[in-house]
């Protein structure tokens, strides 16, 4: 969260006098979520909104990431620390921070208009230990411009003062287990009513008054609260649509703050990039349209012209097919990060340097030998389209299969060697002891294509600084230690061969893509993999099936071996449902020899941005798995280009997951073929055309 917050800042200076101006953001509270200062409204934020949040008062210190995962739907990922004495309820106790994890998800049902207010209904840390466990019904009103009403009905948490009712009893069994859905205690026990308003006060000020349904029993039993009254106010000042920063009053005792950056993948902090422009389309002369006569003696500079224009753009020549009026070019791109950007200057490059009578140009974009698609477009359209909307183009674009398609290779091309020095940093989080461990190093990496469709890759790792390598090991539980293991791996093995692996890529049929890797395929296993996938152009499934024979390597992370190996495999689907959402299930075996599936979620946008979540559910008991119940995460990925307005494939990834147990364990397998391939098929190309001419 806090490498979230660095780039929600940056991106702010990046685009502090170029920003978009869209929807306002709710105010947030004290949960992360969009509210007053402790109860929530009935208020969204704007869709796809990113808010990360740092606050608290007392001993109570809460982080939080929202996301607004459809206009309706969001969902939030809290960490909590908590006086120990909260948890004890005995004031004796020390006052040292217990964390806890929860997660809120909050739907808006019903839409304000000029006179009925906005609905939501809201379960805040559904799947948790139950320490923040409530749920709401709640409406908002905005009666005027400046001032808004909030009322609302609260379970659990906020049912605990000022009862008003109730609806049977509340079960208490799921509380500590964590990672179990508590649906028996969803919407049962007391409730009661709490509201509030807030009133804007202009200059970005915002004041807010709050009646809290919430009674803090368990931190007025521990002695950390004490709570005189149920009102609490709070002064929000809001700086444009990057954040917040609030103070508060609460319980008539306290002082609280808190601190808010907010993100929207679909507002750019710098509308239009800073990239340098194309080169303009060259349009033919008329006589050069239908003569065909250098077929006969072809210009020996024509493939250097094309290969020359291409590396000015930062796309890699692959091989040229060149006809008297059809030409075939395999590219690489290693930079933009929208396909259709990629494509778009290859047509440019092509229509400036290949002879007038070539008509239809192929483009096929390669990535590891694989031809990923076949992009048919007329050069003619080229030229008459230029400075037409992308969406008139888009029409005039082919998009089919490339598995027979014509497969010219740049006879220089191969083989070829490369190599690189790069920092690295890997995180772990929410260890109970230390919940934040950062460990920074560098990472050096080669990689050797022997031809078109194989490479031998690998790299080396050695730790700089970082405390990752402290954690505490924990083989408890029914599993054999596939994962748990791994601080001795960054001990014994620094540095250490990260990965050492040879692996071929192949088009078997129309519509299948194949892998085969052998060698060090991650930092703890070695071994062979194989993968299939069956994924057509046009369609928004795919399916695939992966089987590896994984041996456990030693610790010291060079060549050997320990006793331990696994047959392990999965079969997969994944479904574009369109609107950037795209499902994944993986089912079959893990590491540990447990059996189950995970579930992903992913929310992809044009321009790179990705925001996801996944869960594992498998054989293995809550008690073999050990604390968490079941492997889950979230994971932010936010490309540079989009923060600095440049073309670079390159990207800042936040991974919001507990240190893997051993349950659900999966092979880190590196070059798996969906990612691969799924840029240059119909949903992504058509979702990031826009960029065509750009």
């Amino acid at each position: 969260m806090i490498r979230l917050a660095a780039v929600a800042a940056a991106a702010t200076c990046a685009g502090a006098t170029l920003a978009q101006a869209p929807e306002p953001s709710p105010s947030y509270s004290l949960y992360g979520t969009p509210g007053l200062i402790d109860m929530p409204t009935a208020q969204s934020a704007p869709d796809a909104e990113l808010a990360t949040s740092f606050g608290g008062f007392s001993g109570d210190v809460r982080t939080a990431l929202t996301f607004q995962i459809t206009p309706r739907l969001s969902g939030t990922f809290r960490y909590a620390g908590f006086d120990g004495r909260t948890y004890s309820g005995l004031p004796s106790e020390p006052a040292d921070l217990i964390f806890d994890r929860s997660f809120d998800l909050r739907y808006r049902f019903v839409d304000e208009t000029s006179v009925r207010p906005a609905l939501a209904i809201g379960l805040q840390d559904l799947a948790g230990t139950g320490k923040l466990s409530s749920e709401y019904i709640v409406a908002t009103k905005q009666l005027t411009r400046v001032l808004d009403v909030t009322a609302g009905i609260g379970w659990g948490r906020l049912g605990t003062y000022g009862r008003i009712g109730s609806t049977g009893s509340r079960s208490e069994d799921v509380a500590g287990q964590g990672g179990v859905p508590s649906v028996e205690q969803w919407f049962r026990g007391d409730y009661a009513a709490f509201g509030g308003i807030g009133l804007n006060l202009g200059g970005n000020l915002r004041l807010e008054a709050e009646y809290s349904s919430d009674d803090y029993e368990d931190g007025q039993v521990g002695g950390q609260i004490d709570r005189r009254t149920p009102w609490n106010f709070g002064l929000d000042y809001r700086f444009g649509n990057s954040g917040q920063i609030s103070v508060y009053s609460l319980f008539g005792t306290e002082l609280g703050a808190q601190v808010t950056f907010l993100l929207n993948p679909k507002t750019a902090p710098v509308p239009g990039g800073r990239e340098e422009a194309p080169l303009p389309v060259l349009r033919r002369a008329p006589a050069t349209v239908s003569d065909t006569s250098w077929v006969v003696a072809p210009e020996p500079g024509i493939e250097t012209a094309l290969r020359e224009h291409l590396a000015r753009d930062g796309l890699t020549f692959e091989g040229l097919s060149l006809g008297p009026t059809k030409a075939t070019i395999r590219i690489e791109n290693p930079r933009f990060p929208l396909s259709p950007q990629a494509i778009g200057r290859t047509a440019r490059s092509m229509a400036r340097t290949l002879p007038g009578s070539v008509e239809l140009f192929e483009i096929i974009p390669v990535r590891n030998g694989l031809a990923l698609s076949k992009v048919t477009l007329r050069r003619s359209d080229v030229e008459d389209f230029e400075f037409r909307e992308a969406e008139a183009m888009r029409r005039r674009v082919a998009l089919t299969d490339a598995a027979d398609a014509a497969r010219p290779i740049d006879p220089d091309r191969y083989p070829r060697f490369s190599w690189g020095i790069t920092p690295y940093v890997q995180t772990g989080f929410f260890d109970p002891d230390i919940p934040v461990r950062v460990e920074v190093g560098v990472r050096a990496s080669a990689a050797f294509r022997p031809t078109y469709n194989t490479k031998l890759s690998g790299a080396v790792t050695k730790r700089v600084v970082g405390n990752l390598d402290d954690t505490k090991i924990d083989n408890s539980g029914g599993l054999y230690p596939v994962r748990t293991n791994f601080p001795l791996y960054l001990t014994e093995g620094d540095p250490g061969i990260e990965n050492l692996v040879f692996a071929a890529f192949g088009r078997p049929a129309r519509d299948l893509y194949s892998r085969i890797s052998v060698g060090y395929l991650e930092s703890m296993y070695g071994g062979v993999s194989g993968e299939l996938l069956w994924k057509p152009v046009d369609s928004r499934l795919g399916l695939g099936v992966e089987l590896n024979h994984a041996v456990q390597r030693d610790f010291d992370r060079r060549f050997g071996f320990q006793d331990y190996d696994v047959t392990t495999g999965h079969v997969s689907a994944y479904y574009e449902f369109g609107s950037g959402y795209l499902g994944q299930v993986d089912a079959g075996r893990y590491l540990a020899g447990d059996v189950g599936a995970t579930f992903s979620l992913d929310r992809t946008f044009a321009n790179g941005w990705r925001v996801g979540a996944f869960a594992t559910f498998t054989d293995a008991s809550a008690d073999d798995f050990g604390e968490g119940s079941f492997d889950k995460g979230i994971e932010v990925v936010i490309p540079t280009s989009w923060i600095l307005g440049t073309s670079r494939k390159a990207d800042v990834r936040l991974d919001l997951q507990p240190i893997q147990r051993n349950g659900g364990a999966r092979l880190r397998v590196p070059d798996r073929l969906y990612p691969q391939v799924s840029d240059y098929h119909r949903a992504e190309f058509d979702r990031g055309f826009g960029r065509f001419w750009r």
